[in-house]
């Protein structure tokens, strides 16, 4: 007790003395800064970095009098936190006490991107505080990779047969930088075809740890001799891609080998040869392997091995440097007849022998010549027979168709001594020898023997008969074949009866006969070797005296019964008609009215047509004008024509052209008493013998009777010929019934000399009878004929139509009998020869109308013939350059000329030339001059291009070009 009375006053009496304060209230709780706010940013890093070793320092700072106790702090983060947080210590504060610190720092290995988390420090009394805090950690730049080889990885190289290559390459790809390198592959260029062997790439990804990797490489095995080169593709993440190239070379296994040699035969030689003409046969001897060859030599064996003279190679050793060598082979001297082969023998180190033969033939003397040579014609062929030569082993013929001129190649050989030639024509002397021949060669000709073959002649044909007053006058056609011998007659037979005439052409006229008895007739054919089959019959006649209608003195004219007139097809009485005989044939003359006729073409419009149709069977038809009538035809522009049964004559007046006929009769003369006479006519017996024999030189058949067409003017004593015209006049000829139209090739017209020449000439139907339309220039005697001709060489020729059908017209030659050459040039004459004859245009001679051309020239006669009707012109110095290929140009030009002669031109609508030039992309070539002849052919459609594009106006004219124009030319003419 007395103790705490003690220290209740000690207290008071401190109390008093202001030692111990007054009882106060209790202080409030203390607060804590923090020396971060807001955001913490650590400095930035880059992805790979290492430990971060400069912590971030937190303080944290007590304010007030009140403890803090139990501080904590912890992240967002969580247990996934990217930052590393220290431990407060200590983790109080009090008296003596006012602040404490913690450490923060980002983790280690943080992927790239920026982290942020929030910092919470906590403590009691309710204390919490925060601060966020960042770190960023940047992207490393992607890393690269090197390859341990670059450029090209050459393997060493291997023979062809090597075994497996035990040294693969070992490729190392390092990893340069920090980011990861994944997913790494490797390729080969050569895909599933490759030649190399490719390893995987273990481990395929680099990264931490792991900073380089590896693969295998090698070649395949059992390739082929080469050198195969490939490229190796090392690909990764990132659009990592390295490559490099591999190469391994396969030598060829060695070869040893040379090129191959054929057997050897050397020149032949003729027993006896004199020393050293023998052939030096020198071999070459190629290296082919590629392994050099050494020890090379050459041996001889085989039975005639002693007979060759043989040297060794100038080269033993062939390799690169030195890859052929040669040596030679000949026949020794003194060989006797017949055939000595040997063997060589080419050897080498590791070759395998090479073996050829050489062979020398020593032919026999050439055989004594064939002696007693006979030769017999019959029909198309000759039999010959010789002596036989002990020599021989065989016998050439040889045969010409003029004495000594023979073909160089044999018609025959055989090995017996006679022989018979076939297929000869009738009527040609052949000629022939004979040579004996063995392998020593051919000896002298025989002597020649000749034969000619002949036959009797075939039948004519085409027989016809009209009846006359107790006779009959029947006409024929000549044999297609005489036999080769000359017709010397004709025999008529008629039926009933038998009886019989002769004559030497046709027509022949048999009489005895009685009238009123219904015959018909045969005709046989008799030449030297006797008479032919007897003809088809003719046709059946009756007969029979004439009728009082026709009985009129013999040159007495009476109203024209049996003519009929007409003026554009009405019937006129306007003529008189007289019968009469002139040198055995019967001749009708027909007189025009002149006064009749006027007062009838005075109502008529121009061009009037007078048809005068003579309806009697007589050899001469001929129709008479005064020469004033024919000034007023002209006046008119009439057309005459003339009608038979047997032909029409068709002539505009104006290509009589009076007036030029007057003044060649003298100029005095009154037209009034000019007779003009227009005939058509049989020919006589010595023409038709002319016509025959032409027919039988140029291998034709006449398939209608001839028809000689003549225009003469009288006045006084004094007759001229109208021979020929400036355009074509058209003359129409009958078929005879039972002619193939199909063998009917053109008009021909023989002229008195027995020349022959063609006309353009068209078959036609009129009133269901074939007939052929012939066009002319002249006046002559015109027949109908047969002539087929075929080139063998233009069989597949694009104008194989067209030359086949000028030939057979007679337009074009052929080079020989079989061969035309239709992609040959032609020259400038020739071509002028082709158009003259395309046109039927008689030759002209004489002239000089060109220096070059001489009046002895082949072509002399055409190219004044073609100058006269304005068709062709030379050059500015006054030559025509005969010689000179023909231009396309030219002949266009040409052909030009000849459309207006044909009245082809005049047809033709009026246009530029570039419109049917402008399609060709060279018509710019085209001469000026030649520029509208050009457009004309083309507008005609005479000429086409070479091309669609290309007209090639420079270019040459070939042979078949010539042909296909002249024919177009004709065609589009309407004359064939």
């Amino acid at each position: 007790m007395r103790a705490r009375q003690m220290i209740a006053l000690l207290l008071t009496i401190l109390l008093m003395a202001g030692l111990i304060p007054a009882q106060a209230n209790a202080a409030p709780p203390s607060t804590m800064t923090v020396s971060e706010t807001g955001t913490l940013t650590f400095a930035p890093r880059t992805e790979g970095y290492s430990f971060y070793t400069t912590p971030a320092s937190i303080t944290l700072t007590k304010v007030g009098t009140e403890p803090i106790a139990n501080l904590s702090v912890s992240l967002s983060g969580g247990a996934g936190t990217k930052f590393l947080l220290g431990t407060i210590l200590p983790d109080s504060l009090g008296a003596g006490v006012l602040s404490t610190v913690f450490m923060l720092r980002p983790k280690t290995g943080l992927a790239a991107g920026t982290y942020t988390e929030t910092v919470t420090i906590t403590a009691d009394n309710g204390i919490n505080e925060s601060f966020d805090v960042s770190f960023t950690v940047n992207a490393a730049p992607p890393s690269t990779m090197t390859v341990s080889e670059t450029g090209t990885l050459t393997f060493a190289p291997r023979t062809e047969g090597y075994s497996f290559y035990t040294t693969p390459a070992s490729i190392t790809l390092t990893k340069v930088g920090i980011a990861p390198i994944t997913n790494l592959g490797v390729s080969l260029s050569g895909g599933a075809g490759t030649k190399f062997l490719l390893g995987t790439i273990l481990p395929d990804s680099l990264g931490a740890g792991v900073l380089s990797t590896v693969f295998m490489l090698r070649p395949k095995t059992g390739l082929a001799a080469g050198t195969y080169t490939e490229t190796v593709t090392i690909t990764a993440d990132n659009g990592i891609n390295e490559s490099f190239d591999v190469s391994f070379t396969v030598n060829a296994a060695p070869t040893y080998s040379i090129a191959s040699i054929g057997n050897q035969t050397v020149t032949t030689l003729m027993y006896g040869y004199l020393p050293g003409t023998q052939e030096l046969k020198t071999i070459t001897i190629t290296r082919t392997g590629n392994a050099a060859l050494d020890n090379l030599s050459a041996a001889l064996s085989g039975t005639n091995a002693d007979d060759f003279i043989l040297t060794q190679p100038a080269d033993t050793l062939l390799n690169n440097a030195v890859p052929s060598t040669t040596f030679t082979v000949k026949a020794k001297d003194g060989l006797e007849a017949g055939t000595h082969t040997a063997t060589v023998t080419l050897s080498a180190t590791n070759m395998t022998n090479v073996a050829f033969t050489v062979t020398q033939v020593v032919n026999p003397p050439a055989p004594a010549s064939p002696q007693s040579l006979v030769a017999a014609g019959g029909n198309r062929q000759a039999d010959l027979s010789w002596d036989a030569v002990t020599e021989a082993d065989y016998y050439n013929i040889y045969m010409g168709t003029a004495s000594e001129q023979y073909d160089s190649v044999p018609v025959g050989v055989v090995t017996d001594t006679a022989y018979r030639v076939h297929n000869l024509t009738n009527g040609t002397g052949y000629y022939f020898i004979v040579k004996a021949g063995n392998s020593g060669g051919l000896s002298a000709a025989s002597n020649e023997a000749s034969a000619t073959p002949v036959s009797v002649p075939s039948a004519p044909t085409n027989v016809t008969a009209a009846g006359g007053n107790g006779s009959a006058t029947i006409s024929f056609a000549i044999p297609s074949d005489i036999g080769g011998s000359p017709i010397t007659s004709y025999e008529v037979t008629a039926s009933p009866g038998n009886i019989t005439k002769t004559g030497s052409a046709s027509p022949i006229t048999i009489t005895g006969l009685s009238n009123g008895t219904s015959y018909t007739f045969t005709v046989k054919a008799i030449n030297g070797a006797g008479s032919s089959e007897a003809s088809t019959a003719s046709n059946a006649v009756v007969p029979s005296a004439p009728s009082t209608d026709y009985n009129y003195p013999t040159g007495e004219p009476n109203t024209a019964k049996g003519v009929d007139i007409l003026v554009n097809g009405k019937l006129e009485n306007a003529g008189a008609v007289a019968t009469s005989v002139v040198n055995g044939q019967t001749k009708t003359s027909i007189t025009v009215d002149e006064k009749k006729l006027q007062q009838r073409l005075a109502s008529e419009a121009d061009q009037a047509l007078i048809t005068i149709q003579a309806n009697m069977n007589t050899d001469i038809v001929s129709v008479d004008f005064n020469g004033q009538l024919i000034r007023d035809l002209e006046q008119k522009q009439a057309i005459v024509e003339i009608k038979t049964e047997r032909a029409a004559y068709t002539l505009p007046a104006q290509q009589i052209d009076i007036a030029a006929v007057a003044k060649k009769l003298g100029g005095a003369a009154n037209l009034q008493d000019i007779k003009l006479h227009i005939e058509l006519s049989a020919p006589t017996a010595d023409m038709l013998k002319l016509v025959e024999s032409a027919a039988l030189s140029g291998e034709f058949t006449i398939v209608a009777p001839a028809i000689h067409f003549t225009v003469k003017a009288t006045y006084n004593e004094t007759t001229i010929e109208v021979s020929s015209f400036n355009a074509f006049v058209e003359r129409t000829i009958a078929i005879p019934d039972g002619v193939d139209p199909n063998k009917i090739t053109t008009g021909i017209v023989v002229e008195p000399d027995g020349t022959v020449r063609h006309v353009p000439t068209k078959i036609a139907v009129i009133d269901g009878k074939y007939y052929a339309k012939v066009n002319s220039l002249t006046n002559s005697t015109y027949s109908i004929v047969w002539h087929p001709v075929e080139f063998a060489d233009v069989a597949k020729h694009w104008a194989r139509d067209a030359v086949n059908d000028m030939g057979s017209r007679m337009v074009i030659n052929g080079i020989d009998n079989e061969r035309f050459n239709p992609d040959a040039d032609i020259t400038r004459a020739e071509f002028a020869a082709i158009i003259v004859r395309g046109l039927g245009m008689k030759l002209e001679g004489g002239g000089a109308s060109f220096s070059d051309v001489t009046a002895s020239a082949w072509y002399n006669d055409v190219i004044e013939t073609a100058y006269s009707y304005g068709l062709i012109d030379g050059y500015g110095d006054g030559t025509f350059r005969p010689m000179d290929n023909i231009t396309r140009e030219q002949a266009m030009v040409i052909i030009a000329k000849a459309m207006t002669i044909t009245g082809l031109k005049a047809k033709l609508p009026t246009k530029a030339a570039d419109e049917w030039m402008g399609t060709f992309t060279d018509a710019i070539d085209a001469s000026a001059w030649a520029k509208s002849s050009i457009a004309d052919s083309l507008q005609a459609g005479i000429v086409s291009g070479r091309s669609s594009t290309q007209l090639a106006p420079k270019a040459y004219i070939t042979r078949a070009e010539v042909a296909a124009i002249i024919q177009r030319l004709l065609q589009q003419s309407d004359f064939i």
